[in-house]
């Protein structure tokens, strides 16, 4: 059935205009959560499910991200000679031995499809995870985890879904499945109007996908908004393989949008050693004005 994952494709070639201006001279992926970026949660995220390929696939603007997963001499050596052993190790510790980065440029905005795409020669003839950083997941098992024990008891791709507002379908892929085999998708739309959408399970930016992928994405021809949709690819794989509709255990948090973003950030706060406690009382006192 399945095998080890070991690469994980990160596309970070996106503009990040919901959140202009601070996204104009630093990368969405670049904000951070109490006292990480985004993208250093996803690639943690990857390590912890076995990955070791780490491959980000960036635009024009995205040299913080390949700067931060990048030694800093300067940087270590100063934590060193001020004694700072915590922080410094916080900093060496982002990648660890046995990681590799690779960075991919995707040329045109041409969408999450073309991004994927974009990565085949990295990740080579074997599956591979592909994880959105906007979508923060806290959970006791990291989500890629979970999908990974889902691929090895039934090989095929793996997708993560959980179910939204009707009125919400417009905003996602959402999919229909065979309940009894095992949530195996037999349909999935890219961003369908309400009364058009075959449920409301909503696909999320956790995917775990078959390298038979490629193929598809190279013939697929722009979709919704003039892009490559990895959806349509999807659509077009179903006939030919297995793909599960996975409902993951944890709590999802849409960092794509300012609300979502702040949600993370308190729930992270909150639960943070050196923060939750004063940042609760903080909280109570607020909400008692």
């Amino acid at each position: 059935m399945g095998s080890t994952i070991r690469s994980a494709v990160f596309p970070v070639a996106g503009r990040g205009t919901r959140f202009l201006p601070a996204t104009k001279a630093s990368p969405k992926e670049m904000l951070p959560i109490v006292d990480k970026p985004l993208i250093q949660y996803a690639v943690e995220e990857a390590l912890d499910a076995g990955a070791t390929k780490l491959i980000f696939v960036t635009g024009s603007s995205k040299r913080a991200i390949e700067d931060h997963f990048d030694t800093d001499p300067e940087l270590e050596r100063a934590l060193t000679d001020s004694g700072k052993d915590d922080l410094l190790e916080s900093v060496r510790g982002i990648v660890p031995d046995g990681a590799t980065c690779i960075y991919i440029r995707q040329g045109a905005p041409l969408g999450l499809g073309h991004a994927v795409l974009c990565a085949r020669p990295a990740v080579g003839d074997e599956p591979f995870f592909v994880h959105l950083a906007d979508d923060l997941i806290a959970g006791e098992t990291p989500c890629l985890t979970q999908m990974a024990a889902q691929h090895e008891r039934h090989g095929g791709s793996v997708i993560a879904v959980e179910p939204v507002p009707e009125q919400d379908t417009s905003s996602y892929g959402i999919v229909a499945v065979d309940e009894g085999d095992q949530n195996r998708i037999t349909e999935i739309v890219e961003k369908p109007a309400p009364e058009q959408a075959p449920s409301n399970l909503a696909v999320v930016g956790r995917y775990l996908l078959t390298p038979a992928i490629f193929d598809k994405l190279q013939s697929t021809g722009r979709g919704a908004g003039g892009e490559i949709q990895l959806t349509d690819a999807i659509a077009d794989l179903l006939p030919e393989q297995a793909v599960y509709a996975y409902a993951f255990s944890g709590e999802r948090y849409d960092c794509g949008n300012k609300l979502g973003y702040l949600k993370a950030t308190v729930a992270y706060g909150l639960d943070h050693p050196s923060t939750g406690a004063a940042f609760r009382a903080h909280l109570r006192e607020l909400l008692q004005d």
